[in-house]
C-alpha cells in the first residue's frame, strides 16, 4: 500500500501560449506520492507520475512531450471526450420526432464527438484550489447549439480533484437548453510500466462485469446484451492483458463495452489493473452504467511519447467510463438524452497503489 501522509497538496498553474486569444494552461496537482499534470486543451491529462514499489515514479499514461501536439491527439491521448463518447451509428438519432445527422468521422459512425469535439477545445480553467486533503482544478466549457450539429447549447464542468489518499476524483456535470445526447468520459490509456515494458500484455485485468454490448459488422452494437463467460472477454477473474487478445482479428485485440453489474459504486471498483512486476496497481471506480476496454489495436510505433519511447501495438489500456455506445438508438439502453431543467452528473475515480 502506498503510504499516505499528512500532507499538503499543491495545485498549480502555468501559461503555454494562447490559441484564438484564449490562454492555454498547464496544471499540476501533487501530493507526497503521486503528480497529476494536466491542461486546458482538451481537459486533457498529460501525466499520472506514479511510484512503483521500490518508489520509483514513472509517468504511466500516454501522451506527449510538446502541449501543441495536442492540438492533432487522434488517439485521444487524456482527454475529455465529448459531447457523446463512443459511438453513433451513421451519426444518427432522433429525439422527440426530430432527425439529426450528426458528421460520421468514424467509417460510418460518429465517434466521441465529430471531427472537433470537446478534446480539441479550449476550457476555460475557472477554479484552482488546494488545501491539506486535496487538490483540484474545475475546467468549463460552453459547446454552442448546433456544433458537430448537436442540438442545444451544452454548459460543461470538469473537476479533477487529487487527495491524500493517492485518489484522482473526475466529476462532470452538464446543462442544456434543448434535449441532447450527453456522455462524457476521460480518455486515458495506461500503462503501468511506465512504458518500461512497451506492451501491457502481462498486466492483470479484472471488470466487474458479466455482460457486454454485442456488436455488428459496423461496430456499433446490435442491441443485444451478451454473456462474457466463454469468450476472450472475460475478465471477470484476473488475468493477463495478452491471454486472449489475438482471439479478437476483427477488431485487433479489445474494443468492447462491458456492462457493469449492479454493484455499491463507493466500495467496489468497475476495473482493475495491476503490473506484477512493478506492482502498480490501478483501482477505477464510477457510476457509470459501462466501461470501454481498448488496448491500442492501431498504435503502430509512428508517435514517441512523453516517456520518450515508440508507442506500440498492445501499448497500453484504455478503460473508459461511460454510457453504452449508440445509446440514443436503442430504448433498453441507459437513458442519455438530457433535457433542459436537468443536469448531468457522472464521477469516475482512479485509485492508485503499489502491491
Amino acid at each position: 500500500m502506498l503510504n499516505i501522509q499528512h500532507q499538503t497538496l499543491s495545485a498549480t498553474r502555468a501559461t503555454y501560449g494562447e490559441a484564438g486569444g484564449e490562454p492555454l494552461e498547464q496544471i499540476t496537482l501533487e501530493n507526497a506520492a503521486i503528480r497529476v499534470e494536466l491542461i486546458n486543451l482538451g481537459a486533457t491529462i498529460t501525466g499520472v507520475h506514479a511510484p512503483d514499489k521500490a518508489g520509483i515514479r514513472k509517468n504511466i499514461v500516454a501522451g506527449f512531450s510538446d502541449p501543441q501536439a495536442y492540438w492533432k491527439n487522434p488517439a485521444y491521448f487524456g482527454s475529455t471526450v465529448g459531447r457523446y463518447a463512443n459511438r453513433i451509428a451513421g451519426g444518427k438519432l432522433t429525439i422527440d420526432g426530430v432527425n439529426y445527422q450528426l458528421p460520421v468521422n468514424n467509417d460510418s459512425n460518429h465517434l466521441h464527438g465529430g471531427f472537433d469535439g470537446f478534446h480539441k477545445k479550449v476550457w476555460q480553467v475557472i477554479q484552482c484550489s488546494q488545501n491539506e486533503e486535496q487538490a483540484s482544478i474545475t475546467m468549463a466549457y460552453t459547446s454552442p447549439d448546433g456544433e458537430e450539429a448537436y442540438p442545444g447549447t451544452l454548459s460543461v464542468q470538469v473537476r479533477y480533484i487529487l487527495d491524500r489518499h493517492n485518489r484522482l476524483t473526475i466529476t462532470y456535470t452538464a446543462s442544456t437548453d434543448k434535449a441532447t445526447p450527453v456522455s462524457l468520459t476521460n480518455h486515458s490509456y495506461f500503462n503501468l510500466t511506465g512504458f518500461d515494458n512497451p506492451l501491457v500484455t502481462s498486466h492483470l485485468l479484472r471488470i466487474n462485469a458479466n455482460n457486454y454490448t454485442e456488436k455488428n459488422s459496423s461496430n456499433t452494437p446490435t442491441g443485444q446484451l451478451l454473456p462474457v463467460t466463454g469468450t476472450p472477454l472475460d475478465f471477470t477473474h484476473a488475468r493477463a492483458v495478452g491471454q486472449c487478445i489475438d482471439q479478437l482479428p476483427a477488431d485487433m485485440g479489445f474494443d468492447h463495452n462491458y456492462v457493469l453489474r449492479p454493484y455499491d459504486t463507493e466500495n467496489i471498483p468497475a476495473a482493475e489493473l495491476e503490473d506484477p512486476e512493478s506492482g502498480r496497481v490501478l483501482r477505477v471506480f464510477t457510476d457509470q452504467p459501462g466501461i470501454q476496454l481498448y488496448s491500442a489495436n492501431y498504435w503502430d510505433g509512428s508517435i514517441t511519447g512523453a516517456q520518450g519511447v515508440p508507442y506500440l501495438k498492445h501499448g497500453a489500456v484504455a478503460l473508459e467510463t461511460q454510457a453504452f455506445p449508440d445509446s440514443p438508438n436503442h430504448a433498453q439502453f441507459p437513458e442519455t438524452i438530457l433535457r433542459p431543467g436537468e443536469t448531468y452528473r457522472r464521477k469516475t475515480v482512479f485509485v492508485f497503489d503499489v502491491q
